[in-house]
């Protein structure tokens, strides 16, 4: 059975259950997990993915079903957040000896880190399908303004960017050598503007009823509420924002591939998957609004992307649509330990080794990323086998961090 852990099953009424699939969970994880399941607005039970780990008020790897109502900080402040993957034509035999000159080829195409386009225009096309959105946000909450530089420019000038933390470019090979691009990134500074500024209207919202709440990142809106329909608003926004940030970079790395490598074709349909997000869906006859934080979907035969670490094994997977799960799966090998711990424990030696065979930084900026911080991809995947199938195996042979 994949379910291995489920609190709260004798808890009084108001409480509803955690299922979850996985023995890994540290106690603070735990306790976020039994405050969320204690909101009135938590639909049939709480589902915690084989990689969940703590968070920001809600617990990173948690399918939250919630009826009439959602929670700002569940869904964060990297709206959007997920992954694109798509495979080449391109085998291992012909990338070149020297994959360094590849990985800063692409850093110089795609900004990384605090980096954004130097021109507004350097993505004209694809941020003139976002512009009018873009500017009733602005003019509902004249708010946002001010919690950007340049407002105006700075979420144009970051499209086709990835930022920093644990997203990352790499370029993988699967089980049969082919060459594989895949990227991890979010909706950048304007996302985590608007998840910033939703979660305070949450908080403020609900001020008088703020001692009801286990945990004051727990606020929420209810359906009727007018900050209600503008969240829904800005939050999808932002998650068409981050899946065309995604889709922007793909076409960048492509084009330097091209100019790098042998002739080649993209073979197979690109995955474009958030993992950070709310979405309406229907579960155990309830229409209800599900954020996977953390969790990307897993309905039946649907494709997703699952990555390790940036010295481990990613899996292309097909979902099972288990109901149990809500249809979700894990999003990654999931943190085990914090940035913090994580600099603390280890040197730039140990990084280097972790990350043997792989061309990508290995200095002190990037220790908290580590493979050893995060927990292990294969037991993850293990305790998800009865959520999705795997499809393909890749490894990384670069891997770009901001």
């Amino acid at each position: 059975m994949p379910v291995k852990m489920v609190l709260n099953s004798n808890a009084p009424a108001g409480t509803v259950p955690v299922k979850i699939y996985t023995n890994d969970v540290e106690n603070a994880a735990l306790q976020q997990l039994k405050n969320i399941a204690q909101l009135p607005i938590i639909h049939s039970h709480v589902a915690a993915m084989p990689d969940v780990h703590m968070g920001i008020g809600a617990t990173v790897g948690s399918v939250i079903p919630t009826v009439g109502a959602i929670i700002p900080a569940a869904v964060g402040v990297d709206i959007g957040c997920g992954m694109n993957a798509v495979r080449t034509s391109l085998h291992a035999n012909q990338l070149p000896d020297n994959l360094k000159v590849l990985r800063e080829a692409i850093e110089r195409r795609v900004p990384v880190g605090f980096a954004s386009h130097k021109r507004i225009s350097a993505r004209e096309a694809a941020a003139q399908r976002l512009a009018a959105g873009a500017d009733l946000l602005f003019a509902k909450h004249p708010q946002l303004l001010k919690r950007l530089r340049n407002p105006r420019e700075t979420w144009v000038t970051q499209l086709g960017t990835l930022g920093g933390g644990n997203h990352f470019i790499e370029i993988c090979l699967d089980e049969n050598n082919r060459v594989w691009i895949m990227l991890h990134s979010g909706s950048r500074g304007i996302g985590n503007a608007i998840g910033q500024y939703f979660i305070q209207l949450a908080r403020r919202d609900m001020e008088g009823h703020m001692h009801n709440l286990p945990d004051r990142d727990l606020a929420y809106f209810s359906e009727g509420n007018t900050h209600f329909d503008d969240y829904i608003e800005a939050v999808h926004w932002a998650q068409e924002y981050a899946r065309v940030n995604r889709q922007e970079m793909m076409k960048l790395v492509v084009n330097v591939l091209l100019q790098h490598l042998p002739p080649f074709t993209l073979e197979s349909e690109a995955i474009n998957c958030h993992h950070n997000y709310v979405v309406r869906e229907q579960h155990f006859g309830r229409d209800v609004f599900v954020t996977r934080k953390g969790a990307i979907s897993a309905q039946k035969d649907q494709l997703g992307i699952i990555p390790g670490s940036m010295g481990a094994r990613s899996y292309i997977v097909r979902g099972l649509g288990n109901a149990e799960s809500f249809c979700s799966c894990a999003h990654g090998a999931g943190r085990r330990m914090s940035r913090t711990a994580a600099r603390k424990r280890f040197t730039r030696e140990d990084l280097e080794d972790q990350t043997r065979g792989v061309q990508c930084r290995k200095d002190k900026g990037v220790i908290d990323e580590i493979p050893a911080a995060y927990k292990d991809i294969d037991q993850v995947m293990e305790n998800q086998r009865d959520l999705v199938d795997v499809v393909h195996t890749l490894k990384q042979v670069i891997c770009i961090k901001g």
